[in-house]
């Protein structure tokens, strides 16, 4: 392949600096089970990077921790070199975490227009109508449904709401769990189109938990694998594509 070549340059020189977001020793726990054990990741200014790995892996278990709920027993979680791993959920949003969660979560009985005022009221209001115009010109069957009640667009819609919402804020790092799943292909297709533009034109850095393995990977600069609540392998998106051990399990017929 060679993806590399077009890569854009956050992917390629990481070694040496400060991570925006670096997880250390992270256990976390459900009651007396064990969902993460001791995990370790980096994600630097400008990449996108994604995690990969079959359902009940602990993807999704990571997310919510870097973000509060449920709090990791053991480790650290630094954001911009600061200590979050002890910090409310509200104070690490305002930091400039925005996370669209598995399962969308928006406001059913809220309209599109209200769920996109929530997103931005994390922070203030200053910028409003210009993002809002910005998230509509990435989102144009958002724009269409402005004055629709939440619980009643398709669910490849609830989904552009959710990212779109959790953009309102303005973030510096977008969280995104499962964003593909249960969605159309054309719908999927779209929704990393817009994840790759995000990043490719306002260099907003992406941590992308997904299923789809193929459709991460190819976006990703830098991927890491998830088995059982451990990282088992990481790398470059390209290599992980080309891993006999990530092609069989996740690309050819296994895990997707």
């Amino acid at each position: 392949m060679s993806d590399a070549a077009t890569m854009p340059a956050p992917a390629q020189a990481t070694a040496g600096r400060t991570p925006l977001l670096s997880v250390r020793g992270v256990k976390t726990y459900y009651g007396n089970i064990i969902a993460l054990k001791g995990v370790d990741l980096d994600v630097h200014e400008g990449e996108i990077v994604t995690m990969i790995g079959a359902n009940g892996a602990g993807k999704s278990t990571l997310m919510m921790t870097i973000f509060g709920n449920p709090r990791c027993r053991q480790g650290t979680i630094t954001y911009g070199g600061r200590d979050i791993t002890q910090m409310p959920t509200h104070e690490i949003a305002r930091l400039g975490i925005a996370q669209s969660p598995e399962g969308r979560r928006i406001f059913p009985r809220m309209t599109v227009f209200e769920n996109l005022q929530m997103g931005a009221s994390i922070k203030d209001f200053t910028h409003f109508d210009e993002d809002l115009e910005r998230v509509c010109t990435m989102f144009p069957r958002l724009k269409e449904r402005l004055n629709q009640r939440g619980g009643t667009l398709s669910g490849g819609e609830q989904q552009m709401l959710a990212i779109a919402r959790a953009l309102m804020s303005r973030p510096r790092l977008l969280l995104l769990d499962e964003p593909s799943l249960g969605l159309a292909p054309l719908v999927v297709k779209q929704i990393f189109n817009v994840i790759r533009e995000l990043n490719e034109r306002d260099g907003m850095t992406v941590f992308l938990v997904e299923q789809n393995a193929y459709h991460a990977l190819k976006l990703a600069h830098r991927g890491y694998v998830m088995v059982t609540g451990s990282i088992t392998l990481q790398g470059t998106g390209k290599e992980l594509l080309e891993n006999p051990q990530v092609r069989a399990a996740y690309l050819e017929g296994g895990a997707h």
